[in-house]
């Protein structure tokens, strides 16, 4: 398992019967988590007087009970810095166990020893996109929504990164990629982290499990002749990270050689010394020379 545990201003404090007990800067906040199903007699404190907790709906979805608590604040990560707060689904705007595969993207972007382009899928609010601008990368950032582009803008803008070569763009992945595949655009780095399941602007249906071959084959095609390293991670449930490592195995070892790894992304506990999985991952790294 990679474990992300460099955190300072983010610490899963406790979690058990199907919830998180997290500190986000100066802000307590509980949350669902799916995995945490064990029971927890939940004798920290902060348990009972949280700054908000995420209440599930019995008919479906469910709402913040906040009780004090801004709309956005921000949180540092080494050198980085991002805004974070509650929003629809339970989620905050970022992703904490994702530092692991942060690290690891900035490593091998400074080890390259040669100027390193990084096409990020799915990029979210920015936190891989930021990793690897820091570590001296140019980053083509992809997102279908607007409102999360603009939010990676800003949390690049935090980290002083507002000049650094990224490009932002808000477009569906697939018909980006296919456009710079004829445009003869090629990137030395592949970040993917698909949804597990969701609708295009068309109504056409994705899902993660009939989609993911396909699209990492045709993403395949716009790297460059000497790529460094493909990340894909996932959150879809049943998803083993053996499943992602077999499917890097079976389409970018043949065309590029090198190796590929996988495993479960976690976080530690600190009531319990625990880790809590929070995802898969897996990663194709080029050989050496």
């Amino acid at each position: 398992m990679w474990i992300s545990d460099r955190w300072k201003e983010y610490e899963l404090l406790d979690c058990g019967g199907g919830e998180r007990l997290e500190r986000w800067g100066t802000h307590i906040l509980v949350r669902p988590d799916p995995q945490a199903i064990w029971d927890t007699p939940r004798e920290h404190p902060l348990w009972q007087r949280p700054d908000a907790r995420y209440a599930r709906s019995s008919s479906g979805g469910g709402r913040w009970e906040k009780r004090l608590l801004p709309d956005r604040w921000t949180i540092r990560y080494g050198d980085l810095r991002f805004q974070v707060g509650p929003m629809n689904f339970k989620h905050t705007g970022l992703f904490p166990e994702q530092a692991v595969n942060w690290e690891f993207a900035m490593e091998r972007i400074r080890a390259a020893g040669r100027p390193v382009r990084v096409l990020n899928l799915f990029s979210y609010t920015g936190g891989a996109t930021a990793a690897c601008a820091s570590a001296g990368a140019a980053v083509c950032h992809v997102d279908a929504a607007r409102g999360m582009v603009s939010w990676a803008k800003e949390n690049l803008k935090l980290s002083s990164l507002e000049k650094a070569p990224v490009r932002y763009i808000v477009d569906d992945c697939v018909k980006f990629v296919e456009r710079e595949i004829r445009r003869g655009r090629r990137y030395d780095a592949l970040i993917l982290d698909p949804p597990s399941y969701g609708r295009g602007p068309s109504g056409e249906v994705w899902k993660l499990e009939q989609k993911l071959y396909p699209l990492l084959e045709l993403c395949l095609e716009a790297l460059s002749r000497r790529p460094l390293f493909i990340l894909l991670n996932s959150y879809t449930s049943g998803l083993a990270p053996s499943a992602l490592g077999y499917l890097l195995g079976a389409l970018a070892v043949p065309r590029f050689g090198g190796r590929v790894e996988c495993g479960e992304v976690g976080l530690p506990v600190t009531q319990t010394g625990l880790i809590l999985p929070c995802g898969a991952a897996g990663r194709w790294i080029a050989g050496e020379g």
